[in-house]
């Protein structure tokens, strides 16, 4: 039985730079259910390479010229960067680090922007179709990032890199070292990443004003960093167990708006505006400790995942924009400790008839605490923690029929349940009302492969994502009510898609549609708090409609000459009883990227290349005094030149060099958060 990676067309980089190295091989057991012989559905992948030679080291930035994909950033106090997968957002498109999802119970606000790249082997990305195999909450497509597994004796990898703004200062520090070894019967890998981010660079074409000057964008600084390491024992040819480890730790700011009033900076706020909160997060801490395996049973296989995940999270809140005291009544420390126990087992056999039938069981318990502590500089002590418990179950069932040498079908079916156990429990308090919701999906794929005319392929599919212990139960400062019994989304994602070789070319493309329906939306309950604000609640009101096309290329023009480019058009649609003028924000119609790479000399690479965004929509920096009207601004399409350079001084050195945003474009992509302006990079790599 072949299990492989389907290899879609994503990596920018056609020429120069070395192959994909030993040391950059993907840990085996920790991809996701993407099979070559399936091809259900649109599968993009990022390697090694495309993160090193344009040095993408955050995976917002690494997926940004990956068809299909939109990135954004929410704005507001949490400023965190966000990945829209064919207009499907985090809460709908499940993160994974080697095949474990990362899933924060609390609310799932994933920050993409604390998740480096360098040290990653692959970053697969999903479209659409998701195997129900992987268990829930694949409702739009899915993202997996994967480590690295040795295949030599032994190998290894180092790597520094420094980053400068357009003013020429240093502005980031990256350093990561790998070191792996391969024996008949056993495997040992090790890495570690760091990057330390003093914060990004203004374009000159920014105008200063109070909220923010010229040059260095204040509190936009970051640290993060990660430690894999791994042992494999593999007893036969067939055969792999496989201890993991992972730790990785973050720590950031969080820039203001530029056109909202900030405590201590600027006149106290107009008609329609408030201050803005003085926020930071001294910890965003992962930890995962899991263990892998793969038995081939004769005609069949068992493969297991069994983990502990925990998440560590600190958001302090300040007096003032100072971030020196927190002493007011609105200065507080929030600390969220959540830990993850989870088992998934998967087996397959091959039947009679050319099926091949798989099925898969995922559990899952979830723990959330959060300590509030308010006004801590005045040592008053944390409130009583509050405890909420959850668990998921999903059993999932997918034939796969070749019934002809060409032409293959798919079919799975799941049920899956997610129950809350407890909610805001505290030691003196039975907390909130609990409850549950269950959810069955199903798909099906039709793969045609006509005899050198490319691949051809069809799929339908029934997804749904659960609702976050926030989305039923946060009241959001006072402004909101529980709604314990809120139930599941659901996307019905219809696709159809080609890929093939013209020529030198290799050409792929699918056009795509989702209805989505009881989307999760906040709408007002007609009362009001003792503030007299009004009162809102989570609800399952919307519909959305999602409609799509994308096609890339990459092409070897000549030995010396490659190009590689794709475009996505993209049409967003979400229809609220409540709120006639709602509209979709974050993600633009049209997105583009070209890139070619110009073997100048048999060791120098030169590649120019080129991002295009069109326009989006943004909530606006100042909105209405009435809760249930919304403003929106349209942020203006963009395009980015840059340049990036490879020198192979030696087989085992390397220098990367270039320039993102050449020509210093001022851009936003949402209002009051302009986006970085010119920067360099230089980044050695050393492979032994």
């Amino acid at each position: 039985m072949r299990v492989a990676i389907r290899a879609g067309l994503v990596g920018a980089t056609i020429l120069g730079g070395a192959p994909l190295a030993a040391q950059e091989t993907p840990f085996v057991l920790g991809t996701i259910t993407v099979r070559a012989e399936d091809g259900t559905g649109t599968t993009s992948r990022v390697t090694p390479d495309d993160v090193l030679r344009e040095n993408r080291a955050t995976l917002d930035d690494a997926l940004r010229t990956v068809p299909g994909v939109q990135v954004g950033n929410t704005g507001g106090s949490r400023n965190e960067r966000l990945i829209f997968v064919r207009g499907f957002d985090r809460f709908q498109v499940p993160l994974s680090v080697d095949g474990i999802r990362v899933y924060l119970p609390a609310d799932n606000r994933l920050d993409y922007g604390r998740f480096v790249t360098p040290d990653l082997a692959e970053i697969q990305v999903q479209k659409g179709y998701v195997s129900v195999l992987d268990g829930p909450g694949g409702m739009g497509g899915a993202i997996n990032l994967v480590t690295r597994q040795p295949v030599r004796p032994f190998e290894g990898e180092a790597r520094l890199g420094i980053e400068a703004g357009n003013r020429g200062d240093i502005s980031a520090r990256t350093g990561f070292l790998s070191l792996g070894a391969k024996r008949d019967a056993w495997w040992v890998q090790g890495s570690y990443l760091r990057r330390d981010n003093d914060g990004f660079y203004l374009s000159r074409d920014y105008k200063p004003r109070p909220q923010q000057g010229k040059g260095a964008r204040d509190n936009s600084a970051t640290d993060d960093s990660r430690l894999n390491l791994k042992a494999g024992w593999t007893p036969n040819a067939t055969d792999e167990y496989v201890l993991s480890y992972t730790r990785q730790t973050g720590e950031k700011e969080a820039p203001y708006n530029v056109d909202q009033p900030i405590r201590g900076r600027t006149d106290p706020p107009g008609l329609g505006q408030s201050w803005q909160r003085d926020w930071t997060w001294p910890e965003w801490d992962l930890e995962s400790l899991a263990f892998y395996s793969h038995t081939d049973l004769g005609g069949g296989y068992l493969k297991t995942r069994a983990y502990y995940n925990s998440f560590d999270n600190l958001l302090s809140a300040w007096d003032d924009s100072t971030h020196a005291s927190q002493t007011v009544r609105r200065a507080f420390d929030s600390r969220y400790k959540d830990r993850a126990w989870g088992l998934s087992l998967e087996g397959g056999v091959d039947l009679p008839a050319d099926n091949t039938l798989r099925a898969a069981l995922h559990y899952r318990r979830d723990r959330h605490r959060s300590i509030q502590t308010p006004q801590p500089g005045l040592g008053i002590g944390a409130d009583p923690t509050e405890v909420s418990k959850e668990e998921t179950w999903s059993l999932a069932v997918e034939d796969s029929w070749q019934m002809r040498d060409d032409l293959r079908f798919v079919a799975g079916i799941s049920y899956d349940r997610a129950e809350v156990l407890q909610a805001d429990r505290t030691a003196t308090d039975r907390g909130q009302p609990t409850g549950s919701t269950h959810a069955v999906n199903w798909q099906m794929a039709a793969i045609w492969q006509p005899e050198g005319n490319g691949e051809f392929h069809a799929s339908l599919s029934s997804r749904t994502r659960f609702p976050t212990l926030f989305d039923r139960y946060s009241t959001r400062f006072g402004r909101a009510v529980p709604n314990p019994g809120l139930k599941s989304e659901r996307a019905l994602n219809a696709e159809i898609g080609y890929g093939g070789d013209f020529g030198p070319a290799r050409i792929e493309a699918a056009l795509f549609h989702s209805r989505v329906r009881d989307m999760i939306q906040s709408v007002p309950t007609g009362g009001r708090n003792s503030e007299d604000e009004a009162l809102w609640q989570s609800r399952n009101v919307g519909d959305g409609r999602y409609t799509g096309f994308e096609i890339a290329t990459r092409w070897e023009i000549s030995d010396a000459l490659g190009l590689a480019a794709n475009y996505t058009w993209l049409h967003r649609g979400i229809d609220d009883p409540i709120r006639a003028d709602y509209r979709p924000t974050d993600t633009p119609r049209h997105t583009a990227y070209l890139r070619l790479d110009w073997k100048a000399r048999e060791n120098l690479t030169l590649s120019p290349s080129v991002e295009v965004s069109g326009a989006r929509l943004s909530d606006a920096a100042i909105q209405p005094a009435d809760p249930a009207q919304v403003a929106y601004s349209r942020m203006g399409g963009f395009a980015l030149a840059n340049f990036d350079a490879e020198w192979q001084v030696t087989e085992q050195a390397s220098f990367a060099f270039g320039v993102r945003n050449i020509f210093d474009r001022n851009y936003q992509l949402v209002e009051g958060f302009p986006e970085p302006g010119r920067s360099f990079f230089l980044t050695t790599r050393m492979t032994f």
